[in-house]
């Protein structure tokens, strides 16, 4: 393939294989792209986006698509597209730019390089035709040559500021400043509360996005420190959020936001990152209230990633938002078309269930389905609901992102683990089983953890920290369910490699989210605070605070007693975003409760490996975050000198360095669980 021609159909992502076919010469993020800019002595014009971006594909229509455009670009640019899903070391550090340049970001994202990666220029969107005081796409890539032929100076001067402000801000987080203690993670719960949205649930006003990490901190939260506030929260915005629009009620899944403030309209992308998360939480909620509600929604979003999201290599990344170029299209319904679907009696009782109006709660006279209360008759609504997904299913469905990312892969196994564990459905272990052989078989490639595969094919780009974090963290919670060595092996080798990877050595507890192996980056981007997904930072100190008590005291040149004390010291650094960016840091509250409630340990001895009793029960007893292992004496360091009691199964409940009696009886256990909860 030569360079001038587009080369994006031998990618491995979806998004990039969508632009194979424009006339524009898109070229990969590689060396050799930025090299042949430098051979020309053109700028670079970079397109950052995702398959699933609704404004992404209007300007891939609106101008990649047009020869006349192509041949601009072509002409004046190297160009490069990225998918930011499978280069977020790249996403991260260009949005960083764009942000700091026009105070604001978002995608398509389309930024001009200098030949070495500099920005000069960032923007977003740009129209086919100038207004609303914009120019057009074109208008600005003739205005962005005529700079670099006449005023390459002042182009060297801004991208060099550029560079240099990026730089100062790539320093991540301080020393520790803040204790975490119980104090601070009460200040944080405080301040989060406050800006909830008590009428409609959620926190703050539109667009709303699902606080999935946050979720799953207040319920922590609730369960170290009695404080029932953080719970009834959580439980508010998992109600509306499970009965809005956001959520398919045909099919189950959560879509990426809701445009407005009463969860009724999705952006109807559904991501597995959002899955994945919300997932953890609904089985959370199931687990400890046994909640109706909380209970379907977990057993429906796993049945949503076995049928529509999964792939050969594990769980695909999304579904569009659009079908056929609209917006919606599969999802939303009309009165009319619940009645042709299920007659007269059935669609109008339908329609007031579904919150289907004659005006609609859409566009165009549509409605997206609600279910804002409990139907009255449970098999009518079974049937109602079992023949509107029929009818569904013979509509044109969106497009799919087959693109199998491991981060957001492994927060699926370790939402399955906990949701089965906890929910006693081993086939939702095993489910994770499969998910987590096809990262191992996958996604290492020459002993390096890649961040994304694409039918059963590692792509190029290597890992990040969240990948390995996310994967380490679900890899050890395969290990205390199943009992199996590999899945604990695995984990601590992939934690160590991530600390030789990732680690900062002129600041303990700092961690950059690309490896020291990255090449072709401006710098090394680390972003602490949690977004849509955890940071890989967080996810990281999840990881090291989880293995501390499953690994021996030496493993090679790691060992229990570093990965404990990495683990403090990352949290450490994490305590100004709990006082300061609390509604930021859901993650970090959760990780950070897990942390000061103990960490609690609970290691169940038997007389042989097969779970009992006890056993079952911990895993449905304990608290989120707490390490449960089983199994008989000295077969894991939780279990050394740890035999059963009397020849019955034992639990050994220790909060840190603090462990009680062993107790037998299951009432026992919830007990000292209850009193060792209590901080």
């Amino acid at each position: 393939m030569t360079r001038d021609t587009n080369s994006l159909a031998e990618a491995t992502s979806p998004y990039l294989r969508q632009h194979a076919d424009n006339p524009v010469h898109w070229q990969q993020w590689s060396a050799d792209a930025l090299a042949w800019a430098r051979e020309r002595d053109v700028p670079i014009l970079l397109s950052v986006g995702y398959a699933a971006c609704h404004w992404c594909h209007v300007m891939a229509h609106e101008s990649f698509e047009d020869n006349n455009t192509a041949a601009v670009m072509n002409a004046n640019f190297v160009c490069i597209k990225v998918d930011r899903e499978e280069r977020p070391d790249i996403d991260a550090i260009y949005m960083n730019a764009t942000v700091a340049m026009t105070g604001q970001g978002g995608w398509p994202m389309t930024c001009f390089l200098t030949p070495d990666g500099r920005p000069f220029y960032c923007g977003t969107y740009f129209p086919p035709r100038p207004g609303r005081g914009m120019p057009s796409f074109v208008q600005l890539l003739e205005a962005i040559t005529q700079t670099w032929e006449h005023k390459r100076d002042e182009i060297d001067r801004v991208g060099s500021a550029v560079v240099d402000q990026l730089q100062a801000n790539a320093s991540g987080l301080p020393e520790a400043q803040v204790p975490i203690d119980p104090e601070l993670l009460d200040h944080a719960v405080t301040t989060i509360l406050e800006e909830e949205d008590r009428t409609n649930g959620g926190f703050g006003g539109a667009p709303k996005f699902p606080p999935s990490a946050l979720l799953e901190g207040l319920i922590r939260e609730t369960e170290r420190s009695g404080d029932l506030r953080a719970l009834d929260a959580a439980v508010r915005t998992a109600a509306v959020m499970a009965r809005g629009g956001i959520y398919d009620q045909l099919g189950g899944g959560f879509a990426r936001y809701a445009v407005d403030q009463n969860w009724v309209v999705p952006h109807f992308e559904k991501m597995l990152y959002d899955n994945a998360q919300l997932l953890r939480v609904y089985a959370h909620l199931a687990r400890i209230t046994s909640d109706p509600l909380a209970q379907r929604i977990t057993e429906e979003t796993v049945a949503f990633l076995e049928a529509d999201l999964k792939v050969v290599g594990g769980f695909a990344s999304a579904l569009d938002a659009d079908t056929d170029g609209v917006e919606g299209l599969t999802y939303v319904w009309t009165p009319a078309q619940l009645v042709e679907v299920l007659g007269a009696d059935d669609g109008a009782w339908a329609a007031d269930l579904f919150t289907v109006t004659p005006t609609g709660t859409f566009e165009e006279g549509t409605s997206t389905l609600q279910l804002r209360r409990d139907p009255d008759d449970v098999e009518r609504y079974r049937s109602v609901r079992a023949r509107l997904s029929a009818a569904r299913a013979e509509r044109p469905q969106p497009a799919r992102d087959g693109k199998v990312v491991t981060a957001w892969n492994a927060m699926a196994i370790t939402a399955l683990v906990e949701a089965g564990a906890g929910l006693n459905r081993p086939d939702w272990v095993d489910l994770a089983a499969w998910c987590a052989q096809e990262m191992l078989q996958r996604h290492i490639v020459d002993g390096r953890l890649r961040r994304s595969s694409l039918d059963g094919h590692a792509g190029a780009p290597l890992a990040v920290l969240d990948d390995h974090a996310a994967l380490v963290t679900a890899l050890l919670a395969l290990h205390q369910v199943t009992g199996e060595r590999r899945w604990l092996d695995a984990g601590l080798d992939l934690l160590d490699t991530t600390i030789d990877l990732f680690s900062d050595p002129e600041a303990t507890g700092s961690w950059f989210d690309a490896g020291v192996d990255a090449e072709g980056l401006l710098t090394r981007p680390r972003d602490p605070i949690d977004g849509a997904t955890p940071s890989g930072t967080s996810l990281i100190a999840e990881a090291l605070l989880t293995a501390a008590p499953l690994s021996p005291v030496q493993r090679g040149l790691h060992g229990s007693g570093e990965y404990a004390a990495l683990a403090d010291a990352t949290l450490a650094r994490g305590g100004v975003l709990l006082a300061k960016l609390p509604r930021s840091a859901g993650h970090w509250l959760a990780v950070s409760s897990a942390a000061v409630a103990g960490p609690v340990q609970i290691a169940v001895a038997q007389a042989d490996t097969e779970p009992t009793e006890l056993l079952t029960q911990a895993r449905v007893l304990a608290p989120g975050g707490t390490v449960v292992v089983g199994g008989t004496l000295d077969s894991a360091p939780l279990l050394e000198g740890r035999p059963p009691v009397d020849g019955r199964a034992a639990a050994y409940v220790c909060r840190g360095s603090m462990c009680g009696l062993p107790v037998t009886s299951v009432e026992t256990l919830a007990e000292q669980l209850a009193n060792t909860s209590a901080n």
